[in-house]
C-alpha cells in the first residue's frame, strides 16, 4: 500500500505516534494534519484527515495506540465525539473513503462538554449530544467541503463561534501530561507529582475530570509509546535495559504490558516491524 502522510507548512505537528502497522499492503493511503490557528492551540491539538483508496482491494487492518484525548471523527456515513480510548484502536479499511478529526489536547475538550471528560473514556457519543443540533447541521457541511483544507477551515469557524473562556486548569492538565510525554525520566505518579506542583489526589482529581484517565495510565501509555517507536526506528533493543529505562521492575512485566496493549510480545513485533 502507498503510504503518504502531508504535513502542510502553515503548521504541521510532529510525526504520529502509536501507528501501529506502518506498512500496510495493496491500495494508497494519505494521511494529513494541520496544526489549529492560534486562538485556538488552548484546546485543539491538530485537525486530521486520512483517505484510502481500496477499491478492488482486500480490506486492509489498521491499528493505533491511545493517546489521552478526545477526538470528533466525522466519516461518511457516520460521525462522534469520542473519549479516551484506553485499550488498542483496531480498525478494517474498506473500499474509497476517509475520517476528518479534530484531536483534543489532553483537557481541551472539557469546556467544551462542561462536565467530567472520564464520563467519555472508553465511550462514543454523537456529536449534537454535546454541541447540538447545529453540530449535526456542521457535520454534513463538513462532508459535503471539497477537501481536507475546507474541512479545516470550517471546523476552525465552527470552534470559533463556541470558543469558551479560558480556563487554567485545562492549560494545567496539558501541560502535565506533555510534560509526561517529553520526559521518559517519569515513571511514575510520585515522580510526577516530585516535580510538580500538586499533591497525589489533587492530581488524581483533575486527570479524571479534564483527561478522562489518571495519570498513572498516561505514564504507562506514553512508555509503551517509547518502546514501539525505539522498535520502529529499526534500533536493535536490548528487552532488559529498555524495561528499566521505562520504569519496569523487570523485563517480565514489560513484555506483559506490551503484549496486552499491542497484541504481540516485543521481540514478535520487531520482526513484524522489520523492513522485508
Amino acid at each position: 500500500m502507498k503510504t503518504t502522510d502531508s504535513l502542510p507548512a502553515s503548521g504541521a505537528p510532529g510525526k504520529p505516534r502509536g501507528v501501529l502497522r506502518q506498512r500496510l499492503g495493496t491500495g494508497a493511503f494519505r494521511h494529513q494534519r494541520r496544526l489549529p490557528a492560534p486562538r485556538l492551540g488552548e484546546w485543539v491539538e491538530h485537525f486530521w484527515q486520512v483517505d484510502w483508496q481500496l477499491r478492488d482491494c482486500p480490506p486492509q487492518q489498521q491499528e493505533t495506540l491511545p493517546h489521552p484525548s478526545v477526538h470528533l471523527v466525522i466519516e461518511a456515513g457516520e460521525a462522534g465525539i469520542h473519549g479516551v480510548h484506553t485499550g488498542r484502536y483496531v480498525r478494517q479499511l474498506v473500499g474509497d473513503a476517509y475520517a476528518f478529526g479534530i484531536k483534543f489536547r489532553p483537557g481541551g475538550f472539557q469546556p467544551f462538554l462542561g462536565g467530567d471528560v472520564s464520563m467519555l473514556t472508553d465511550r462514543s457519543v454523537t456529536v449534537a449530544s454535546v454541541l447540538g443540533e447545529a453540530g449535526d447541521a456542521w457535520v454534513e457541511a463538513v462532508r459535503g467541503a471539497a477537501d481536507f483544507d475546507a474541512r479545516v477551515a470550517m471546523a476552525e469557524r465552527f470552534l470559533d463561534e463556541r470558543r469558551p473562556a479560558l480556563d487554567l486548569k485545562v492549560a494545567q492538565a496539558a501541560a502535565c501530561v506533555a510534560r509526561i510525554a517529553s520526559d521518559p525520566a517519569i515513571t511514575s505518579v510520585d515522580r510526577l507529582i516530585a516535580d510538580g506542583d500538586l499533591g497525589k489526589r489533587a492530581l488524581q482529581r483533575l486527570f479524571k475530570h479534564y483527561v478522562g484517565v489518571g495519570p498513572k495510565w498516561i505514564i504507562n501509555r506514553y512508555r509503551l509509546h517509547e518502546a514501539v517507536a525505539r522498535i520502529q526506528a529499526g534500533q536493535a533493543v536490548d528487552w532488559t535495559r529498555l524495561a528499566l529505562e521505562l520504569g519496569y521492575f523487570d523485563q517480565a512485566h514489560f513484555i506483559r504490558d506490551f503484549h496486552a496493549l499491542v497484541g504481540m510480545s516485543p521481540g514478535d513485533f520487531a520482526r513484524r516491524e522489520a523492513p522485508g
